[in-house]
């Protein structure tokens, strides 16, 4: 087992349990009471939890933490519905777009053209899954290890992706501000970062209530690596504003 995925499994243990000690766990995923204790001090650093003497407790002002696959793959809302829709809209034929795994790109596979060529990078299973029947579109799936949520976003799939250039990423995270895109796991602000640096064109897709949030993660990216901002009719105008006198182009859509 890596160690992410036993961390993965740490924290569902915290959140349904409360307090878990250090021993049970290594004897549980027989590896070393130092091996854990190492988990636990990442996952602190993380905001994911809170150390105890001999074990963690849940963090009551734990950041957001990711999505888990009901969540990520169930009903869009009317919002990413809108969102993505007029994404989908905007793949010209021949171009090598990269979609990924937050739920709003999971929303716009069921906008995405039909009668034009192109090819899709994706590094989530379900978004390569729900491609293969579309003829048009060459799907290449970015590799590495596949977490719970079905996406790929360690260090092997970091460096597979620093060797193509997409011509448009539509970048999802779980904010947006004057810092630029940020979300709640370093590993994943990583790949997003190379994701968006080897994109000739990047288009953010961010519902309204993601506007001037700032996670736990940043990509550490200027603002200006977004050419386009696309959210739904419900986001603040004096938050918009602040986008637009940035530099960034912002596209509102309504349902």
């Amino acid at each position: 087992m890596f160690s992410e995925e036993r961390r993965e499994k740490i924290l569902v243990k915290v959140e349904k349990i409360g307090r878990v000690l250090a021993k049970d766990l290594a004897d549980e995923f027989q590896v070393s009471i130092d091996s854990i204790r190492r988990d636990l001090s990442i996952m602190e650093e993380e905001g994911l939890l809170k150390r105890t003497h001999g074990g963690a407790l849940p963090n009551p002002k734990a950041r957001n933490k990711p999505q888990m696959p009901d969540e990520r793959y169930g009903e869009a809302s009317q919002a990413q519905k809108a969102i993505a829709r007029a994404a989908a809209g905007l793949i010209n034929e021949g171009e090598t777009v990269f979609i990924g795994g937050a739920s709003i790109h999971n929303a716009m596979i069921t906008y995405l053209p039909r009668n034009i060529p192109y090819t899709v990078v994706t590094n989530s299973l379900e978004v390569a899954y729900r491609l293969k029947e579309y003829t048009n579109i060459e799907t290449l799936l970015i590799g590495g290890m596949v977490k719970r949520s079905g996406n790929i976003t360690d260090s092997l799939a970091n460096e597979y992706t620093k060797q193509f250039t997409v011509d448009v990423n539509f970048a999802a995270a779980g904010g947006i501000s004057v810092r630029g895109l940020s979300t709640s796991t370093p590993e994943v602000a990583v790949f997003l970062k190379t994701v968006m640096t080897r994109s000739k064109k990047n288009i953010a897709l961010m519902e309204h209530q993601k506007l001037g949030v700032d996670l736990f993660a940043g990509l550490d990216l200027p603002l200006s690596k977004v050419d386009l901002l696309i959210t739904d009719d419900e986001s603040d105008r004096e938050k918009v504003e602040v986008f637009e006198s940035a530099g960034v182009k912002v596209c509102m859509v309504s349902e």
